[in-house]
């Protein structure tokens, strides 16, 4: 891009309405501690700073009179929203790059990595403190060369020094603070530093000072802790290599259900007694379990977990969806902020609770879900967006965690009738002290019924009176200061989302969700895929960054559950194509499963091979379901051989601690069943297949392949690549099902309630 003039970048100021008439202004001052920029460097940042205009809110505490930021530094250059929160500190960071590299060499300096993310409460908390300080970034830009990375850009990095982090400390999280040579070797780490020494615990300046002396002074010592620390990562982080003979058993199976039922809270429903996570147990395995073995433990668990869930303040009782986690026990007060992959991994699971025990108001949390991100959290594009944040600005102009989410009694008289907003008081759990900072976090303390009782009217007068006053309190909340939303469009989390809303068109019976999920995907094939690999994410106006396996894996299994919610052959295709991609560039030949950066990425520390799920799913858990899918789908045998390769290199990780790979478990559970083939054929023109299809919206069957075509062109374009749909009719003119195993089918069938009976047979987990 051509380097704009200063008298230029002057004449756009005026234009842009800027309240000072000179440019001189727009001119970043010198990084305290830090070297002079270079002329071009510095007309980049001007260049950029008045294309951002007037109303331009620079985040810092460091600014002009005219409200322009006194500081800028390259961050300001960078797409990723958290990089560029971090723009205006006094901090001379650089982007993750081979320039910062080079200068800490040529200078002989230590290396400050920090990753978070834009969404992360406790980065912006050591941002505030540390990172916009004058003093604080005066000594570490003496004597460091710093580095900001946004761990969801790059996840790659982020692995290799949390890994190097826990091995460190024995914890991980985020900010991540960690200190590398000059040749990428961390020495050093640990995550949220407070500004000064308290109590007991070293402070952000007093570690740069010691580490600062020890570099100097001890650089020997440095050298070791880089080497040890470097081998124990590449231990961590490289992955096994597995026997392709391995057969597959239930063992790990009963062993993960007989662990998550000794840790179980059976008042609160999940794991833990101080943070709950709703990605630590896992739901839709205890579900599959319960179906498979009969187990009332493994059903209990799940449907009390996800009672509690959906009435604890994690959940956005007024605006649907849920944020991160809850600090406590009972799911009452979260960390506020909320992620895409969350809520999508939610609705699935949601979405299985509905149809294993057929309750209505788990399909409702659901649809609540989707309807939030179907409001707030989709692109003109199509694509859905990351997060929104935890903090948010309140009256007085600062900012506070939870303030948008959050209300008083008064605040709930002023919104509604006095009748009604007793009701809601009495509904949420609303009180004068308030449930956090004073001020109310909505809840569900009592079931409706009880709440109805003690109010003397009817369950359905109250449903009806509650719905009618969340409307307004959204209205009014959508009045105040939102939390940040991260725009950028994480093609990984996009394909978790699009699962979500494609599963949920076919369960729910709702079109407009499985139009969402196609409009997604087209969107992310069409602009997000380059010369036929994807990129990392959608930002800007253009696709950027490398892809990751997570990206390939998620984006097919969405792909994959498209295809069963409208049958569109393009889907299946396009899972093919990237799954090809996926075997080219990141599969590991010789010892089973898939790295996680691609062959020609950028050379880091070590190619990782994930094992362990987190708050999102391994890529090789779902890459191994995937390939059992395919298998069934297609019947391609290399699919099959692929799937158990990727078992195989698992296996011994699965015996040892298999409730961390809880969704590879999904695959294996998949594995040991008999999965069935579901063909529905309605005839060329007339009745659809929608009451066969009820059926299956009822029926839990996780295990199976389903496709649903009419005869003419469509079935035909389907068996290209779906061999069992060749051959099959509609029988007397009206829509059939066929329920194969291994191929072979039993008698086809026009009616429900025969379908009903040949999709409940259910194979017994096998005894070893």
């Amino acid at each position: 891009m051509r380097t704009l003039s200063r008298a230029l970048v002057c004449a756009l100021l005026v234009a842009a309405g800027a309240r000072t008439a000179a440019g001189a202004a727009l001119v970043p001052a010198e990084q305290p501690g830090a070297p002079a920029f270079g002329a071009p460097l510095r007309d980049r940042l001007e260049q950029v700073l008045a294309s951002e205009g007037a109303g331009y809110v620079p985040r810092t505490r460091h600014k002009r009179e005219d409200g322009s930021p006194l500081y800028s530094n390259r961050l300001l250059l960078e797409a990723s929203p958290y990089l560029r929160q971090h723009a205006h500190n006094p901090v001379n960071w650089f982007p993750w790059g081979d320039e910062a590299f080079a200068l800490a060499k040529q200078l002989d300096r230590p290396v400050l990595v920090s990753i978070g993310y834009s969404t992360c409460h406790w980065c912006h908390v050591m941002e505030e403190e540390s990172f916009d300080d004058v003093e604080t970034a005066r000594f570490l830009n003496q004597h460091f060369i710093a580095i900001k990375v946004d761990r969801e850009v790059r996840p790659d990095v982020d692995a290799i020094y949390m890994a190097a982090v826990v091995a460190l400390t024995g914890r991980g999280g985020w900010p991540l603070n960690v200190w590398l040579t000059p040749d990428r070797r961390p020495f050093h780490g640990g995550t949220y530093f407070p500004p000064k020494d308290r109590r007991g615990r070293p402070g952000f300046v007093s570690v740069l000072r010691s580490l600062r002396d020890t570099y100097a002074s001890d650089r020997g010592s440095v050298t070791r802790a880089a080497e040890a620390l470097t081998r124990e990562v590449r231990a961590r982080l490289a992955g096994a290599s597995g026997d392709s003979s391995v057969e597959p058993q239930a063992a790990a199976l009963r062993r993960a259900l007989s662990r998550y039922a000794r840790v179980f809270d059976p008042r609160w429903g999940g794991i833990g007694t101080d943070q709950k996570f709703p990605s630590s147990l896992p739901i839709r395995l205890l579900l599959r379990l319960h179906r498979r073995t009969g187990d009332k433990g493994a059903l209990d668990m799940a449907e009390k977990t996800l009672e509690r869930m959906a009435a604890g303040g994690i959940h956005d009782q007024i605006g649907g969806g849920f944020h991160r986690y809850s600090t406590e026990r009972s799911w009452l007060v979260p960390h506020f902020e909320k992620m895409l992959y969350d809520n999508a991994l939610l609705v699935l699971a949601y979405l299985d609770g509905a149809q294993v025990t057929g309750r209505a108001d788990f399909a409702a949390i659901a649809r609540k879900t989707l309807d939030y991100v179907r409001r707030e959290m989709i692109s003109p594009e199509g694509g859905f967006y990351s997060a929104t944040d935890a903090d948010s600005p309140t009256p007085e102009g600062h900012s506070e965690e939870g303030y948008f989410f959050t209300w008083t009694v008064r605040e709930i008289y002023q919104l509604l009738e006095e009748e009604q907003a007793r009701r809601v008081i009495a509904f949420y759990g609303v009180t004068e002290a308030g449930n956090f900072e004073g001020r109310n976090i909505l809840y569900r303390p009592q079931p409706a019924a009880q709440v109805a009782t003690d109010l003397g009217i009817g369950v359905d007068e109250l449903r009806e009176s509650i719905d009618l006053a969340g409307k307004t309190l959204y209205r009014a909340r959508a009045l105040r200061p939102p939390p940040l939303r991260d725009d950028k469009i994480l093609v990984g989390w996009n394909g978790l989302m699009i699962q979500a809303f494609a599963r949920a068109g076919l369960v729910l019976g709702v079109d407009s969700y499985t139009l969402v999920a196609g409009h997604a995907a087209d969107f992310l094939l069409r602009r997000v895929r380059i010369d036929g690999r994807l990129k990392r994410l959608f930002i800007t106006g253009s696709a950027q960054g490398d892809s990751f396996l997570e990206d390939y894996a998620f984006l097919i299994a969405g792909l994959l559950d498209l295809h069963e919610a409208d049958a569109n052959p393009r889907w299946l295709r396009e899972a093919l194509r990237l799954q090809a991609v996926l075997e080219s560039h990141y599969a590991d030949r010789a010892g089973g499963g898939y790295f996680t950066v691609a062959s020609d990425h950028e050379r880091l520390l070590v190619r990782q091979k994930p094992a362990n799920d987190g708050a999102v799913p391994t890529g090789n858990s779902v890459a191994f379901m995937n390939l059992l899918r395919l298998h069934e789908i297609t019947t391609d045998p290399v699919h099959l051989e692929r799937a158990l390769r990727v078992l195989s290199a698992y296996d011994a990780t699965l015996k040892r601690h298999p409730s961390g790979m809880s969704e590879m478990l999904l695959a294996l559970e998949y594995l040991l069943d008999t999965p069935k083939q579901v063909i529905l054929v309605s005839p060329s023109s007339g009745a659809g297949p929608e009451r066969l299809l009820a059926t299956l919206r009822t029926t839990f069957l996780p295990n199976r392949m389903l496709l649903f075509v009419r005869e003419g062109p469509d079935l035909e374009a389907n068996a290209v690549l779906v061999p069992l749909v060749r051959g099959k009719r509609a029988r007397g003119g009206e829509p059939t099902a066929y329920v194969c195993e291994n191929r072979v089918c039993e008698l086809p069938t026009t009616d429900p309630a025969v379908l009903a009976v040949q999709l409940g047979v259910v194979a017994p987990l096998p005894d070893r």
